[in-house]
Protein backbone atom coordinates (compact mmCIF):
# COMPACT_ATOMS: atom_id res chain seq x y z
CA UNK A 1 0.00 0.00 0.00
CA UNK A 2 1.38 3.43 -0.97
CA UNK A 3 2.15 6.14 1.58
CA UNK A 4 -0.75 8.46 0.56
CA UNK A 5 -3.17 5.54 0.70
CA UNK A 6 -1.85 4.55 4.13
CA UNK A 7 -2.22 8.13 5.39
CA UNK A 8 -5.78 8.27 4.06
CA UNK A 9 -6.58 4.97 5.77
CA UNK A 10 -5.17 6.26 9.07
CA UNK A 11 -7.21 9.46 8.72
CA UNK A 12 -10.42 7.50 8.17
CA UNK A 13 -9.59 5.15 11.05
CA UNK A 14 -8.90 8.10 13.36
CA UNK A 15 -12.18 9.72 12.36
CA UNK A 16 -14.12 6.51 13.04
CA UNK A 17 -12.38 6.14 16.41
CA UNK A 18 -13.21 9.71 17.41
CA UNK A 19 -16.83 9.28 16.33
CA UNK A 20 -17.36 5.82 17.81
CA UNK A 21 -20.10 7.06 20.17
CA UNK A 22 -22.04 8.63 17.30
CA UNK A 23 -21.56 5.54 15.15
CA UNK A 24 -22.64 3.31 18.03
CA UNK A 25 -25.83 5.29 18.65
CA UNK A 26 -26.59 5.36 14.92
CA UNK A 27 -26.18 1.59 14.74
CA UNK A 28 -28.40 1.23 17.81
CA UNK A 29 -31.08 3.37 16.16
CA UNK A 30 -30.98 1.30 12.96
CA UNK A 31 -31.13 -1.92 14.97
CA UNK A 32 -34.10 -0.60 16.95
CA UNK A 33 -35.98 0.38 13.79
CA UNK A 34 -35.29 -3.02 12.21
CA UNK A 35 -36.35 -4.90 15.34
CA UNK A 36 -39.57 -2.91 15.61
CA UNK A 37 -40.46 -3.63 11.99
CA UNK A 38 -39.80 -7.34 12.46
CA UNK A 39 -41.97 -7.40 15.61
CA UNK A 40 -44.77 -5.55 13.83
CA UNK A 41 -44.81 -7.68 10.69
CA UNK A 42 -43.90 -11.14 11.96
CA UNK A 43 -44.79 -11.51 15.63
CA UNK A 44 -47.48 -8.94 16.44
CA UNK A 45 -51.11 -9.91 15.79
CA UNK A 46 -53.62 -7.70 17.59
CA UNK A 47 -56.46 -9.91 18.96
CA UNK A 48 -59.02 -7.15 18.26
CA UNK A 49 -60.85 -8.08 21.43
CA UNK A 50 -61.88 -5.49 24.00
CA UNK A 51 -60.72 -7.68 26.87
CA UNK A 52 -57.26 -8.44 25.42
CA UNK A 53 -56.24 -5.53 23.21
CA UNK A 54 -54.82 -3.30 25.94
CA UNK A 55 -52.76 -6.01 27.68
CA UNK A 56 -51.46 -7.36 24.36
CA UNK A 57 -50.59 -3.97 22.87
CA UNK A 58 -48.99 -2.52 26.01
CA UNK A 59 -46.89 -5.67 26.43
CA UNK A 60 -45.41 -5.29 22.95
CA UNK A 61 -44.94 -1.55 23.49
CA UNK A 62 -43.31 -1.59 26.94
CA UNK A 63 -41.96 -5.15 27.19
CA UNK A 64 -38.96 -4.70 24.84
CA UNK A 65 -38.23 -1.32 26.46
CA UNK A 66 -37.97 -2.96 29.90
CA UNK A 67 -35.73 -5.71 28.49
CA UNK A 68 -33.47 -3.13 26.81
CA UNK A 69 -33.25 -1.17 30.06
CA UNK A 70 -32.27 -4.31 31.97
CA UNK A 71 -29.65 -5.19 29.34
CA UNK A 72 -28.30 -1.63 29.40
CA UNK A 73 -27.82 -1.83 33.16
CA UNK A 74 -26.43 -5.36 32.95
CA UNK A 75 -23.64 -4.43 30.51
CA UNK A 76 -22.80 -1.18 32.32
CA UNK A 77 -19.25 -1.48 33.63
CA UNK A 78 -19.70 1.68 35.71
CA UNK A 79 -22.72 0.19 37.49
CA UNK A 80 -20.88 -2.96 38.55
CA UNK A 81 -17.81 -0.94 39.47
CA UNK A 82 -20.01 1.14 41.76
CA UNK A 83 -22.15 -1.65 43.23
CA UNK A 84 -19.77 -4.61 43.55
CA UNK A 85 -19.43 -5.46 47.23
CA UNK A 86 -21.85 -2.74 48.38
CA UNK A 87 -24.08 -5.27 50.19
CA UNK A 88 -21.18 -6.18 52.48
CA UNK A 89 -19.93 -2.60 52.72
CA UNK A 90 -22.57 0.04 51.85
CA UNK A 91 -19.97 2.82 52.13
CA UNK A 92 -18.47 1.60 48.83
CA UNK A 93 -21.34 3.32 47.04
CA UNK A 94 -20.22 6.71 48.29
CA UNK A 95 -16.51 6.59 49.22
CA UNK A 96 -15.23 9.53 51.27
CA UNK A 97 -18.85 10.57 51.86
CA UNK A 98 -19.13 11.91 48.31
CA UNK A 99 -22.91 11.56 48.06
CA UNK A 100 -23.21 14.14 45.30
CA UNK A 101 -20.66 12.31 43.16
CA UNK A 102 -22.41 9.00 43.85
CA UNK A 103 -25.80 10.44 42.82
CA UNK A 104 -24.24 11.93 39.69
CA UNK A 105 -22.70 8.58 38.76
CA UNK A 106 -26.02 6.76 39.24
CA UNK A 107 -27.84 9.35 37.10
CA UNK A 108 -25.25 8.98 34.33
CA UNK A 109 -25.53 5.18 34.46
CA UNK A 110 -29.33 5.28 34.34
CA UNK A 111 -29.47 7.90 31.58
CA UNK A 112 -27.07 5.88 29.42
CA UNK A 113 -29.09 2.70 29.98
CA UNK A 114 -32.31 4.55 29.01
CA UNK A 115 -31.09 5.44 25.50
CA UNK A 116 -32.09 2.13 23.89
CA UNK A 117 -35.52 1.90 25.62
CA UNK A 118 -36.36 5.48 24.62
CA UNK A 119 -35.34 4.72 21.04
CA UNK A 120 -37.63 1.69 21.04
CA UNK A 121 -40.59 3.66 22.45
CA UNK A 122 -40.13 6.47 19.94
CA UNK A 123 -39.90 4.13 16.94
CA UNK A 124 -42.84 2.01 18.14
CA UNK A 125 -45.04 5.05 18.80
CA UNK A 126 -44.18 6.70 15.49
CA UNK A 127 -45.20 3.50 13.73
CA UNK A 128 -48.35 3.33 15.86
CA UNK A 129 -49.21 -0.36 15.53
CA UNK A 130 -48.82 -1.29 19.21
CA UNK A 131 -50.49 1.88 20.48
CA UNK A 132 -53.50 1.44 18.19
CA UNK A 133 -54.11 -2.05 19.53
CA UNK A 134 -53.62 -1.07 23.18
CA UNK A 135 -55.79 2.07 23.25
CA UNK A 136 -58.59 0.57 21.17
CA UNK A 137 -59.10 -2.00 23.92
CA UNK A 138 -59.61 0.54 26.71
CA UNK A 139 -63.11 0.50 28.13
CA UNK A 140 -62.85 3.89 29.82
CA UNK A 141 -65.73 6.22 28.98
CA UNK A 142 -63.39 9.16 28.49
CA UNK A 143 -61.36 7.28 25.87
CA UNK A 144 -64.40 5.88 24.07
CA UNK A 145 -66.13 9.27 24.06
CA UNK A 146 -63.01 10.88 22.60
CA UNK A 147 -62.97 8.58 19.59
CA UNK A 148 -66.69 7.99 19.12
CA UNK A 149 -67.91 11.55 19.54
CA UNK A 150 -70.31 12.43 16.72
CA UNK A 151 -70.04 8.86 15.41
CA UNK A 152 -72.64 6.14 14.95
CA UNK A 153 -73.75 4.16 18.05
CA UNK A 154 -71.94 1.09 16.70
CA UNK A 155 -68.60 2.88 17.16
CA UNK A 156 -68.47 2.07 20.88
CA UNK A 157 -68.87 -1.64 20.22
CA UNK A 158 -66.61 -1.82 17.16
CA UNK A 159 -63.69 0.31 18.39
CA UNK A 160 -61.66 -2.73 19.52
CA UNK A 161 -61.84 -4.21 16.00
CA UNK A 162 -60.61 -1.06 14.24
CA UNK A 163 -56.88 -2.08 14.19
CA UNK A 164 -57.81 -5.24 12.27
CA UNK A 165 -60.13 -3.48 9.83
CA UNK A 166 -62.85 -6.06 10.51
CA UNK A 167 -65.58 -3.78 11.81
CA UNK A 168 -69.19 -3.29 10.78
CA UNK A 169 -68.50 0.41 10.38
CA UNK A 170 -68.22 2.10 7.03
CA UNK A 171 -64.79 2.17 5.40
CA UNK A 172 -64.50 5.93 5.86
CA UNK A 173 -65.42 5.78 9.56
CA UNK A 174 -63.02 2.89 10.17
CA UNK A 175 -60.21 4.79 8.43
CA UNK A 176 -60.97 7.94 10.41
CA UNK A 177 -60.75 6.09 13.73
CA UNK A 178 -57.51 4.40 12.68
CA UNK A 179 -56.01 7.76 11.70
CA UNK A 180 -57.01 9.24 15.07
CA UNK A 181 -55.30 6.39 16.92
CA UNK A 182 -52.17 6.69 14.78
CA UNK A 183 -52.08 10.47 15.18
CA UNK A 184 -52.20 10.16 18.97
CA UNK A 185 -49.43 7.57 18.90
CA UNK A 186 -47.18 9.72 16.73
CA UNK A 187 -47.83 12.83 18.84
CA UNK A 188 -46.80 10.87 21.92
CA UNK A 189 -43.70 9.57 20.12
CA UNK A 190 -42.61 13.05 19.04
CA UNK A 191 -43.30 14.34 22.56
CA UNK A 192 -40.88 11.78 24.00
CA UNK A 193 -38.26 12.73 21.39
CA UNK A 194 -38.62 16.46 22.13
CA UNK A 195 -38.56 15.98 25.91
CA UNK A 196 -35.51 13.70 25.69
CA UNK A 197 -33.64 16.13 23.43
CA UNK A 198 -34.40 19.13 25.66
CA UNK A 199 -33.52 17.20 28.84
CA UNK A 200 -30.23 16.04 27.29
CA UNK A 201 -29.35 19.58 26.22
CA UNK A 202 -30.19 21.04 29.64
CA UNK A 203 -28.29 18.28 31.44
CA UNK A 204 -25.21 18.70 29.25
CA UNK A 205 -25.26 22.50 29.64
CA UNK A 206 -25.66 22.22 33.42
CA UNK A 207 -22.84 19.68 33.68
CA UNK A 208 -20.46 21.80 31.60
CA UNK A 209 -21.42 25.02 33.39
CA UNK A 210 -20.70 23.39 36.75
CA UNK A 211 -17.36 21.99 35.57
CA UNK A 212 -14.41 23.06 37.72
CA UNK A 213 -11.93 22.67 34.86
CA UNK A 214 -11.62 24.05 31.35
CA UNK A 215 -13.10 22.40 28.27
CA UNK A 216 -9.70 21.29 26.92
CA UNK A 217 -8.64 19.78 30.24
CA UNK A 218 -11.98 18.00 30.49
CA UNK A 219 -11.42 16.64 26.97
CA UNK A 220 -7.95 15.46 27.97
CA UNK A 221 -9.40 13.73 31.03
CA UNK A 222 -11.95 11.85 28.92
CA UNK A 223 -9.19 10.70 26.53
CA UNK A 224 -7.02 9.65 29.47
CA UNK A 225 -9.81 7.56 31.03
CA UNK A 226 -10.32 5.67 27.76
CA UNK A 227 -6.59 5.05 27.29
CA UNK A 228 -6.13 3.96 30.91
CA UNK A 229 -8.93 1.41 30.55
CA UNK A 230 -7.41 0.06 27.33
CA UNK A 231 -3.97 -0.28 28.94
CA UNK A 232 -5.48 -1.80 32.09
CA UNK A 233 -7.06 -4.57 30.05
CA UNK A 234 -3.75 -5.18 28.25
CA UNK A 235 -1.73 -5.26 31.49
CA UNK A 236 -4.35 -7.43 33.21
CA UNK A 237 -4.20 -9.98 30.40
CA UNK A 238 -0.39 -10.04 30.44
CA UNK A 239 -0.13 -10.43 34.22
CA UNK A 240 -2.94 -12.98 34.34
CA UNK A 241 -1.06 -15.00 31.71
CA UNK A 242 2.19 -14.77 33.69
CA UNK A 243 0.45 -15.77 36.93
CA UNK A 244 -1.27 -18.72 35.25
CA UNK A 245 2.04 -19.89 33.73
CA UNK A 246 3.79 -19.52 37.09
CA UNK A 247 1.11 -21.54 38.92
CA UNK A 248 1.00 -24.28 36.28
CA UNK A 249 4.80 -24.50 36.21
CA UNK A 250 4.86 -24.86 39.99
CA UNK A 251 2.19 -27.56 39.86
CA UNK A 252 3.72 -29.69 37.11
CA UNK A 253 7.32 -29.23 38.34
CA UNK A 254 6.12 -30.04 41.86
CA UNK A 255 8.10 -27.10 43.26
CA UNK A 256 7.34 -24.11 45.41
CA UNK A 257 6.15 -21.23 43.20
CA UNK A 258 8.40 -18.29 42.52
CA UNK A 259 7.65 -14.98 44.22
CA UNK A 260 5.10 -13.00 42.25
CA UNK A 261 4.54 -9.38 43.37
CA UNK A 262 0.88 -8.54 43.24
CA UNK A 263 -1.20 -5.58 44.50
CA UNK A 264 -2.93 -6.25 47.80
CA UNK A 265 -6.67 -6.35 48.34
CA UNK A 266 -6.84 -2.81 49.70
CA UNK A 267 -5.10 -1.45 46.60
CA UNK A 268 -7.66 -3.12 44.33
CA UNK A 269 -10.45 -1.64 46.43
CA UNK A 270 -9.04 1.89 46.16
CA UNK A 271 -8.50 1.91 42.40
CA UNK A 272 -11.95 0.35 41.80
CA UNK A 273 -13.79 3.28 43.37
CA UNK A 274 -15.55 5.77 41.11
CA UNK A 275 -13.75 9.07 40.56
CA UNK A 276 -14.97 12.54 39.64
CA UNK A 277 -12.35 14.87 38.21
CA UNK A 278 -12.04 18.04 40.30
CA UNK A 279 -9.72 21.03 40.34
CA UNK A 280 -8.75 20.42 43.97
CA UNK A 281 -7.01 17.15 43.06
CA UNK A 282 -4.64 17.04 40.10
CA UNK A 283 -5.39 13.40 39.38
CA UNK A 284 -7.20 11.95 36.41
CA UNK A 285 -8.31 8.66 37.98
CA UNK A 286 -8.33 6.67 41.19
CA UNK A 287 -5.37 4.72 39.81
CA UNK A 288 -3.24 7.86 39.45
CA UNK A 289 -4.34 9.08 42.88
CA UNK A 290 -3.28 5.76 44.40
CA UNK A 291 0.13 5.40 42.70
CA UNK A 292 1.10 8.99 43.58
CA UNK A 293 0.22 8.66 47.25
CA UNK A 294 3.11 9.34 49.60
CA UNK A 295 1.90 6.75 52.14
CA UNK A 296 1.25 4.09 49.51
CA UNK A 297 1.28 0.53 50.84
CA UNK A 298 3.68 -1.62 48.80
CA UNK A 299 2.94 -4.82 50.72
CA UNK A 300 2.06 -7.50 48.14
CA UNK A 301 -0.95 -9.77 48.47
CA UNK A 302 0.26 -13.06 49.93
CA UNK A 303 -2.96 -15.04 50.18
CA UNK A 304 -5.67 -13.62 47.94
CA UNK A 305 -9.12 -14.76 49.00
CA UNK A 306 -11.79 -15.10 46.35
CA UNK A 307 -15.23 -16.61 46.29
CA UNK A 308 -15.74 -19.51 43.93
CA UNK A 309 -18.91 -20.34 42.02
CA UNK A 310 -20.10 -22.80 44.67
CA UNK A 311 -19.61 -20.28 47.47
CA UNK A 312 -16.50 -21.89 49.00
CA UNK A 313 -13.70 -19.48 49.84
CA UNK A 314 -10.34 -20.22 48.31
CA UNK A 315 -7.10 -19.03 49.86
Amino acid sequence: MSVPAMDSFKTVLRFLTNQKSTIGYSFMALLTIGSERIFSMVSFQCPCNRGQNFAYGITFLLGPAVVLLALGLFISTRLWRLCTGCCLNPFKLCPRGNFLGCASALINILSTACIAPIMWLCVALLNGTFYECAVSGLDENMVVDLFCKNKTPACREELARVPCGKTQLSADENKELLLMLRAQSQILGWSIIIISAVATLIGTCYKNCRSQVSYLQLTFWKIYVVKEQEKLETFAEEYATKLAERNLKSFFDNKHPEAFPFPNHKAWEEISATYTFTQSEQYYSTLQRYVERVDRDYTPEKRPVLESEDGIEMA
